[in-house]
């Protein structure tokens, strides 16, 4: 076995035996703060082998490794392979969730500290469980395999969501994620029967055919609207802020949503072949982008702002893919993990400093956390894509794709996210760091070490890693070239645009209100109306054919099964009377059975 298998296997199975050590030794995990270390023990040694794994594909970017087994033996071939797949997609994708997960985890031991002990312990085995799930769909050799890791990430949503499951509103939105994620993931479901019955197969390269492959992209796209939370299958993120914020880091932000637009990048020989699909893509990417950078400049609760920012930002991704710039919508995702990581555990920071969540509680923030409020700036700069920063060269791609795919309608959406963008990051920037001190901010103060180095080491890459785009690029197998052209002075523009505007309406003390031009954006963002259109179809429909389905079950499958039980008692209990009992009565059929045999032998 090779080097770099030895090591993936190292990175996803060290969280996995850590998760199954603590869920089935139970005073272990009760032991609270001694099972957090150990999780954050396995997490390290999983960065550690991910780091290494990463640095070796960089020095070999051409190589390709499968390893696997045999799966569900048929008519003397295997319906399917599990196993490991190490590229230079996979290795970049492995680094991006254990960084983030190692990170997530230390900020977590002082940002949870107060938890008592068993839930801590509980906590974190659902984290070192993530980390495996997550891995498993990274690092799957086939659709098959990315389906059992896919499933897994959602059930580990779930559980992180609802953390706090005595809470209603958490229970509610644990619920919801589950259900929205779930009905999207039947899409995914049935682009494997369909894969399967064309090709015979599992794989990311397979080609069906156009037709075929249009069926299959578009069942796979709406497993990724679901999963990375594109309009209209959005609605579960914002909801989903209802876990603790280290989760809403690990889950929300960098790597589960993600999985989507990791998905269509490895089945890209798929959608490769499927033009309507990559248009529809295009369209709800760039339509998502807008919807969710207008509605985060109308919340006041800086972890929503955030949420909706990431349901931008995946439909920048998403539009990329669909305008065949796979190295823009790759290389944004893996930016975008690390600024908005950094972003969210910052929100953290403020959020356990002032036991709130609304911006207006937090004004002059700077004047008491100085190394939090320089890395929000770091990682609100970076969003926006001003240029030198890790956002700058991730959009930049992006923007170019779309004009050299001709969208410009599409382009032009996006460079309005761009300017929204700016705006609702420096509306917090503005409101919740400088001014003022607020009343509760007066006594805020930084966390722990275990809270400030997290932010530090999501910093540098959040600053840094778009200088290394081209190193990137040569391991994925794609072509990068920086163009400062005048298409790129436009979104950097329009970016300090958005902050200028932001510092004329909060950057003198002006309370966190909504623009009067978006308060009817903002009344129809909180009368939650899709929310409501869910409900009335689940009402309408779902019920009514849940109901028709109950009936078809209860009495015609049901009921023929029930029929045919009673005739064959019925029978029984007629043909039970034959049986007399009475040794002359046997005699008797017998002898008569005798005589008729053979008078039907003479008579014939």
């Amino acid at each position: 076995m090779s080097l770099p298998i030895e090591l993936a296997l190292v990175a996803l199975f060290t969280p996995a035996a850590m998760a199954v050590i603590l869920a089935l030794v139970p005073p272990l995990r009760r032991t609270g703060r001694p099972a957090a270390w150990l999780s954050v023990l396995a997490a390290s040694i999983s960065l550690g082998a991910s780091v290494w794994l990463f640095a070796d594909q960089l020095g070999h970017p051409s190589r390709d490794l499968l390893e696997s087994v045999r799966w569900l033996p048929h008519a003397g071939a295997a319906m399917a392979n599990v196993g490991l797949r190490i590229d230079g997609i996979s290795a970049g994708m492995t680094l991006v969730v254990t960084l983030v997960a190692f990170c997530v985890q230390v900020f977590s031991l002082d940002y949870m500290r107060s938890e008592p002990a068993a839930d801590l312990g509980r906590y974190f085995t659902y984290h070192s469980f993530f980390i495996f799930s997550m891995l498993l769909l990274v690092l799957a050799p086939n659709l098959l395999q990315l389906f059992f890791g896919w499933e897994l990430v959602g059930l580990t949503s779930y559980l992180l969501i609802g953390f706090y499951f005595k809470k209603p509103s958490a229970a509610k939105a644990a619920v919801k994620a589950f259900w929205v994620t779930k009905l999207a993931d039947t899409g995914l479901l049935l682009a494997l029967v369909v894969l399967y019955t064309h090709t015979g197969g599992f794989e990311w390269t397979s080609h069906p055919g156009a037709e075929v492959a249009t069926i299959i992209t578009l069942l796979l796209f709406v497993a990724v609207m679901g999963k990375s939370a594109q309009f209209p299958l959005h609605v579960w993120l914002p909801d989903a802020m209802e876990g603790p914020t280290p989760v809403s880091a690990l889950l929300h932000a960098a790597t589960m949503v993600a999985a989507g637009v990791y998905l269509i990048v490895r089945t890209n020989p798929l959608f490769a072949q499927a033009e309507f699909t990559r248009e529809v893509m295009v369209w709800i990417g760039s339509f998502t982008a807008v919807f969710a950078a207008v509605i985060a400049c109308v919340q006041t609760d800086i972890k929503k702002v955030l949420a909706y920012s990431t349901c931008s930002q995946l439909g920048y991704m998403v539009a990329a893919l669909g305008a065949g710039s796979v190295m823009g919508g790759y290389f944004h995702l893996t930016t975008h993990a690390f600024f908005k990581a950094l972003l969210f555990l910052a929100a953290g920071s403020v959020i356990h400093a002032v036991h709130s969540n609304e911006m207006s509680d937090m004004g002059g923030l700077w004047k008491r956390m100085k190394l939090t409020t320089i890395v929000f700036v770091i990682g609100s700069v970076s969003l926006a894509g001003i240029p030198g920063l890790a956002g700058f060269f991730s959009k930049d791609l992006i923007l170019e794709g779309m004009l050299e795919s001709g969208h410009t309608v599409p382009w032009l959406m996006l460079l309005g996210a761009a300017f929204l963008t700016a705006f609702y990051m420096g509306r917090v920037l503005f409101t919740a760091f400088f001014g003022e001190l607020s009343e509760k901010a007066k006594h805020a103060h930084e966390g722990g070490w275990e809270m400030q180095l997290p932010l530090v080491l999501l910093a540098i890459p959040a600053l840094g890693a778009g200088y290394f785009a081209s190193r990137f690029a040569g391991m994925w197998h794609l072509e990068y070239e920086l163009h400062l052209n005048l298409e790129a002075g436009a979104a950097s523009g329009l970016a300090i645009l958005g902050f200028a505007v932001a510092y004329v309406m909060y950057g003198r003390g002006a309370p966190v209100a909504t623009p009067a031009i978006l308060r009817p954006i903002a009344k129809l963002a909180a009368s939650g109306v899709l929310d409501r259109f869910y409900e009335g179809l689940y009402r309408v429909l779902g019920l009514k054919l849940a109901g028709a389905v109950g009936f078809f079950d209860r009495y015609v499958v049901d009921g023929l099964m029930n029929l045919s039980g009673y005739l064959a008692l019925t029978a029984g209990q007629k043909l039970r009377r034959l049986q007399s009992g009475n040794v002359r009565d046997y005699v008797f059929v017998v002898a008569f059975a005798i005589f008729a045999l053979s008078a039907f032998g003479i008579l014939r």
